[in-house]
């Protein structure tokens, strides 16, 4: 089974782009972040005819996440409980034995900003929810946006980023609190010691420059991550495909025993 993530940074906007990506890489689920759009406007139709079944939880202009799928999908939860008011961020639905959620952690913009506590109490009622709704000895994953740099080998500059959002200890704590959970690092696990980046801004050339960082994860439960075959950042489709533009974020991609 292939199993995917992938930040669209609209929807919209990159239609096109993903449906030259899922043709080219069939993955069997994928979970998606960041679709700026509602339910009655997602494409499902166009999805439908690449043959993916489609779960939405979306949100007009911001955030909203969906996950689709070759076979269909059972609808678990869409939302984070408690955390309404912070948007269209989690959906869950089980599939071929798997429970599968794509995840959009909130940004928190910057250390200084309000926004900043609320994502580390986002970020303590999804670690909670996980402990409820997900158990290690079943085969599960956990994708998507996360806006955390797991380690500074996830950095391009960590020093220069040290003590700033995406960055901090208490970030990088809460991150554990979900590898504690019940979670791997499905990427990590694969390639201990490689660096490599999801994210690039778009600015200032960063991407030929190497200035990243590995936010977008797949965690896998321990029954699922002693099947993990491979685990991919999929640096090409943060080129440019056929005149298309991309999201400055690349899909990640793991290859699981089924």
């Amino acid at each position: 089974m292939r199993i995917a993530t992938f930040n669209v940074n609209g929807l919209r906007a990159r239609l096109d782009f993903l449906l030259g990506w899922l043709r080219a890489r069939q993955p069997d689920v994928v979970g998606l972040q960041e679709l700026k759009l509602t339910e009655d406007a997602f494409p499902a139709l166009e999805l439908s005819a690449e043959g993916y079944h489609c779960l939405v939880h979306g949100q007009k202009s911001w955030n909203g996440v969906a996950i689709l799928s070759k076979q269909p999908a059972t609808l678990v939860s869409r939302g984070l409980p408690g955390r309404e008011d912070d948007g269209a961020r989690l959906i869950t639905a089980d599939v071929q034995g798997l429970r599968f959620a794509s995840v959009y952690v909130p940004n928190g913009k910057s250390t200084e900003h309000e926004d900043y506590p609320k994502k580390l109490a986002w970020l303590d009622s999804l670690a909670a929810h996980l402990r409820e709704t997900f158990e290690p000895s079943r085969p599960g994953v956990l994708a998507g946006d996360f806006n955390i740099v797991p380690a500074a080998i996830d950095s391009w500059d960590e020093a220069g980023h040290a003590g700033h959002v995406f960055h901090t200890p208490a970030e990088r704590a809460r991150f554990a609190e979900l590898l504690g959970a019940g979670f791997v690092d499905l990427y990590r696990a694969v390639h201990p010691e490689r660096q490599e980046f999801s994210w690039w801004d778009y600015r200032g050339g960063a991407f030929h420059k190497k200035q990243g960082l590995r936010i977008d994860l797949a965690l896998g439960t321990a029954a699922l991550a002693g099947g993990v075959r491979s685990a991919v950042i999929d640096r090409e489709y943060r080129k440019k495909q056929q005149g298309l533009t991309p999201s400055d974020h690349c899909p990640v991609l793991v290859e699981i025993e089924s």
